[in-house]
């Protein structure tokens, strides 16, 4: 049985959501705490015990936006099995987290402040790049083992990433669409897969 979530949890979460909301719509520079604490239903000064300020509040978000993304961790090569399965396995990884609504959130957020303030997000955006070098990783190894053809590996894992934000992140966070149904994904998945293979299999 799971544990009750105490109260100051449950603040401490409506805080972070409502300045998911407020920085979507008003960014950051135009988003006070005292609105973020309307928004959430609390005093400015709970905002404030539990963050000290609107950017430690920002970095808390794009900390979650780093967690989140922890079903990317690296996937090692198996020369033993087929490269279409594992290859499937990864980017089905992928699309559970692309699909994932407080994600897309997260996401929008930390993408629209890079946008107006590059300094600002410069670092997670970097560190969340770093989390796509798994695959780069798997691809050289597969290369070394003679299963891809010589070619560069960050412009092949390149492709496969883009072709997945394409139709599965791009159109959600730009233009709210809502996420892809279980059919698409599929299509999407397994096309990314077998094209990638036509072009770059041994």
């Amino acid at each position: 049985m799971n544990a009750p979530i105490k109260l100051t949890d449950r603040k401490r979460q409506a805080i972070v959501d409502a300045a998911i909301a407020e920085f979507r719509v008003s960014g950051f520079e135009s988003t006070s705490m005292d609105k973020i604490a309307a928004t959430a239903g609390v005093s400015k000064r709970t905002v404030y015990n539990h963050f000290p300020s609107k950017d430690e509040l920002f970095a808390h978000i794009l900390q979650q936006l780093w967690c989140s993304t922890s079903s990317l961790e690296d996937t090692p090569y198996d020369s033993a099995l087929p490269l279409r399965g594992q290859l499937l396995d990864m980017l089905w990884k992928k699309m559970e987290m692309l699909k994932d609504a407080y994600f897309l959130d997260l996401a929008r957020v930390a993408i629209a402040e890079a946008i107006h303030s590059p300094e600002r997000a410069h670092e997670m955006v970097a560190r969340l790049s770093a989390k796509e070098e798994g695959i780069t990783r798997w691809l050289r190894a597969a290369q070394a083992d003679g299963k891809l053809r010589a070619a560069d590996p960050l412009l092949a894992s390149h492709m496969l990433h883009g072709q997945l934000k394409t139709f599965a992140f791009w159109p959600q966070v730009t233009l709210n669409q809502p996420p892809l149904d279980t059919a698409t994904q599929t299509t999407v998945v397994e096309a990314t897969v077998d094209m990638f293979l036509a072009y770059y299999g041994a």
